[in-house]
């Protein structure tokens, strides 16, 4: 069955990939931010449509409680799968902070550079102070910024501790932090081979997530966080633990 699905998904994803990205890629653009259909601009629709298309595609049924609001703030997620970034984009658009190695990446990367993704080189200090000065600017302009503070996609289930380096700013700019939890669940339980798995590279992983059965991808818009008085590190943890007791908390039945 997992190739069954994998005739008809892959076929969508390319149709979306051709037709839907050229589409999306000139929204990013001063004309898109400039068009106003109701409240939100044709740059935030259209990729917000992109992403939940692509969740679709992959089988992904989005749970989402509450919402990402409008206006400056540094939104932090536990990394569970580079189908994080476009469940994320689900919900809003945002600007992302991601590693260097998805500059490369076949759609995704592409996507993530016209979106305006801060791409940061991990163990690079240069780098890693340029990400921080871009990601101040862009919340002094008044914008959403994303990160996924653990670091990277780490093996093993459950959240991992949240670094404070990016929280700085935040801090310096004043801006709340929304803390958001992802997991994704399958018949009552987690679904633990979202992830990478061992020796496992992004071809491979992308084929298999598309050949899998549909499961449940749940978002949860935690309470927000002042920044105000607060060092880097306290407010990373308050936002770990904040994503942590989501993700223990009771499974929805998936």
């Amino acid at each position: 069955m997992g190739y069954l699905r994998l005739i008809y998904r892959l076929p969508l994803f390319l149709l979306h990939v051709l037709v839907g990205t050229p589409i999306t890629v000139l929204c990013q653009t001063r004309f898109g931010d400039a068009v106003k259909i109701g409240s939100r601009t044709a740059s935030e629709i259209t990729s917000v449509w992109w992403s939940r298309t692509v969740c679709r595609i992959f089988g992904l049924r989005i749970r989402a409680r509450g919402a990402i609001l409008s206006g400056t703030q540094l939104v932090v997620a536990n990394h569970i799968s580079w189908l994080d970034i476009p469940l994320l984009h689900s919900q809003s658009s945002l600007g992302f902070v991601s590693k260097a190695e998805i500059a490369d990446w076949p759609v995704i990367g592409f996507l993530a550079k016209s979106g305006k993704t801060v791409f940061h080189k991990r163990g690079s200090h240069d780098s890693a102070s340029g990400v921080a000065a871009v990601m101040a600017e862009r919340l002094q302009q008044g914008g959403k910024v994303a990160i996924f503070p653990e670091g990277g996609i780490l093996p093993g289930p459950g959240v991992k501790r949240f670094h404070g380096r990016l929280f700085a700013a935040a801090i310096e700019t004043g801006s709340p932090v929304q803390p958001v939890m992802l997991r994704y669940l399958r018949r009552g339980a987690h679904d633990h081979r979202m992830t990478f798995l061992p020796g496992e590279h992004f071809v491979g992983n992308f084929f298999r997530l598309m050949r899998q059965k549909r499961c449940i991808a749940e978002v949860v818009i935690l309470p927000r966080l002042d920044p105000r008085g607060k060092q880097r590190r306290q407010l990373a943890a308050e936002a770990e633990q904040a994503v942590r007791a989501a993700f223990d908390a009771d499974l929805a039945d998936g």
